[in-house]
């Protein structure tokens, strides 16, 4: 993968590019002082991951994530500061480092972009599983065995056949929405995805999953009618 790191501080930047050249998956396009710098070149050559810091000048890392493409371009941000890692998922972030950073967590994000990838080359309808990240792991999880997936404020919970608890993960509806193959998944609320095949019951504004009543609002009542006439 084509990679640059954008960061204001001489010693991160050495750092990782130091984790960059000793990772035999990553090839370093450039390496840049600020995120202004770093734009001409990604616009006339776009690279696969940016290694990014947040706090920066003139143009900090959460606004020069939401200038480029997420579906050419995936993000890791690497800050010392916690209270960013809401933002940094909002605009879609594929990983999150709290500096000071070790390979180690440098390279289980490099291998979260390389499964990502892997997965969206694969045509959408065809794919069988994706991943997530919860509780600091990733975690591989099989399409047919989600039962739904309900959005919370900044957080989703997917259901999963015998499964106890659900999985938490830090992402947005729209960003699960785009990661689930509509010949399986469609979206029935705000805050609901189904699996089209684990539904037990409809009945009138509802469905029911397992033992989970499920509201269908008003808004989407027609993509349900649409998953009824092609099962009729």
């Amino acid at each position: 993968m084509r990679c640059v790191i954008i960061d204001d501080e001489p010693l991160a930047l050495d750092l990782l590019e130091s984790y960059v050249n000793k990772t035999p998956l990553l090839t370093l396009e450039g390496k840049f002082s600020s995120a202004i710098l770093a734009i001409e070149q990604l616009k006339e050559n776009p690279v696969d991951l940016v290694f990014l810091d947040i706090q920066m000048p003139l143009l900090n890392g959460l606004e020069f994530a939401r200038l480029i493409n997420p579906e050419q371009t995936r993000v890791v941000f690497t800050t010392a500061f916690e209270q960013y890692a809401i933002d940094g998922y909002k605009v879609n972030a594929l990983d999150y480092l709290l500096k000071p950073i070790t390979y180690s967590d440098f390279l289980q994000a490099v291998h979260k972009a390389t499964s990502w990838y892997e997965i969206a080359k694969q045509p959408k309808n065809e794919r069988k599983t994706i991943i997530v990240k919860s509780d600091y792991k990733q975690i591989q999880i099989e399409l047919d065995k989600i039962l739904y997936v309900e959005g919370l404020k900044d957080y989703i919970k997917i259901y999963v056949y015998e499964q106890p608890k659900p999985i938490l993960t830090l992402m947005s509806m729209k960003s699960m929405e785009e990661l689930l193959p509509s010949s399986k998944f469609m979206r029935i609320h705000r805050s609901f995805i189904v699996n089209k095949n684990r539904i037990n019951v409809i009945d009138k504004s509802r469905l029911i999953i397992e033992k989970s009543v499920i509201p269908v609002s008003e808004s989407y009542k027609s993509v349900l009618t649409q998953f009824l006439n092609e099962r009729s």
